[in-house]
């Protein structure tokens, strides 16, 4: 799994990659699309309000809610996508934290309507999720929700059987829960 550098140097040509994958329906990309949109329908049905976006990349799912009124605060752990968000969303506050360090304490005392976080969730080992997933939890207003959509499988041993299969070079044909 890539680091912080990894994703800071594929940052500038990380939309067009992922937008290549999903169209092929490659792992792990194959229903991003899909996956983007359900999230920002399910956030968006809600009238505006505070979102925190965890993972948030090149802000392709945080940029629409910007742009629809939402306030949004986000964390991720590559430099280089952090300045490209900032880019799209002058006045959101952005910072550049890996999750598994926690929520940044420039965030301490903020709360949220909505907390998302796709496709970033699983760079959290199984062990790490539960008690960020609790974090997130105790940062929401009350009737607020956390939205999750990531690579999952229903066992390890399909995960793990995926992993297998795709290889260096995955194909569309190789994993059967892919992008759920």
């Amino acid at each position: 799994m890539l680091n912080s550098t990894g994703f800071s140097l594929w940052a500038d040509d990380y939309d067009e990659s992922v937008a290549a994958a999903d169209r092929a329906g490659e792992y792990p990309f194959a229903g991003y699309s899909r996956v983007m949109e359900t999230v920002y329908q399910a956030v968006y049905q809600w009238q505006k309000g505070t979102v925190l976006d965890v993972g948030f990349g090149t802000a392709t799912l945080a940029k629409r809610l910007y742009d629809d009124g939402f306030t949004i605060y986000g964390i991720d752990f590559s430099p280089r996508m952090v300045e490209l968000a900032r880019a799209k969303m002058p006045n959101a506050t952005l910072l550049c934290q890996d999750m598994k360090q926690g929520l940044p304490a420039a965030l301490a005392g903020v709360r949220f309507d909505r907390i998302v976080a796709t496709y970033s969730l699983h760079h959290l080992t199984d062990e790490e999720k539960p008690p960020f997933l609790r974090a997130l939890r105790e940062r929401l207003n009350p009737n607020g929700s956390i939205l999750l959509g990531d690579v999952a499988f229903r066992t390890r041993a399909e995960l793990q059987a995926c992993r297998e299969r795709s290889g260096n070079g995955p194909r569309p044909d190789k994993c059967a829960d892919r992008g759920r």
